[in-house]
């Protein structure tokens, strides 16, 4: 998603106020910026580990997962994550129009005009505020990249195990098969479940 500026600049809480379902924007330090329409390779992409991901919390009752343009209140900044996922831990933190803190996890979806965003301000603004796992998919060079929070704060990169796997910390048990990603047509959420063990037949 490209950003554009805006002309408006406003508290956090009037922008959590102006802002609506049909705006997408992200605040940051006073300054609200717009997000420009995302392509269908993105949309796709996004969608499908949206599906994956909101039946493996459904069916181990962990949280919710919320997606863009949803916001997430920070310190200094509200963003708006692909996806994010609060745990039941934290559902005190969720409010009607964003969440309060950081998420557990933080899908975002990389576009060309967003990679230096994502990887820079994003990855800072994450780690900061706490944000225990996130991943960072770029499907235009086809790369997965899962980020994992030390006890010191820290994030530390986590490879995928043998075959392309990746599993993560934050939601036990969930694992990807990389390659899922990049294949056409995507793997239906029945056969993700399957592979996963919590669908039989």
């Amino acid at each position: 998603m490209a950003m554009q500026a805006s002309a408006k600049r406003m508290s956090l809480d009037e922008f959590l106020q102006w802002l609506d379902e049909d705006t997408h924007a992200e605040w940051v330090e006073g300054e609200v910026l717009l997000m420009s329409p995302v392509s269908y390779t993105h949309q796709e992409l996004t969608r499908f580990l949206l599906e994956i991901l909101s039946a493996f919390v459904n069916v181990e009752r962990a949280g919710v997962v919320c997606y863009e343009p949803f916001q997430m209140r920070l310190a200094n900044s509200s963003r708006s994550p692909d996806i994010l996922f609060v745990s039941n831990a934290n559902l005190h933190r969720l409010k009607e129009t964003y969440l309060d803190g950081a998420a557990d996890l933080v899908v975002e979806v990389i576009s060309p005009e967003s990679r230096a965003r994502d990887r820079g301000e994003k990855f800072y603004e994450y780690e900061s505020a706490g944000v225990r796992e996130y991943w960072l998919i770029d499907p235009e060079r086809k790369q997965a990249e899962f980020y994992q929070l030390t006890e010191g704060g820290v994030y530390h990169t986590v490879l995928a195990a043998s075959q392309g796997v990746y599993h993560s910390r934050v939601l036990d048990r969930l694992w990807l098969q990389v390659e899922w990603l990049w294949q056409q047509p995507k793997p239906t959420i029945i056969e993700v479940l399957r592979q996963w063990g919590t669908l039989s037949g």
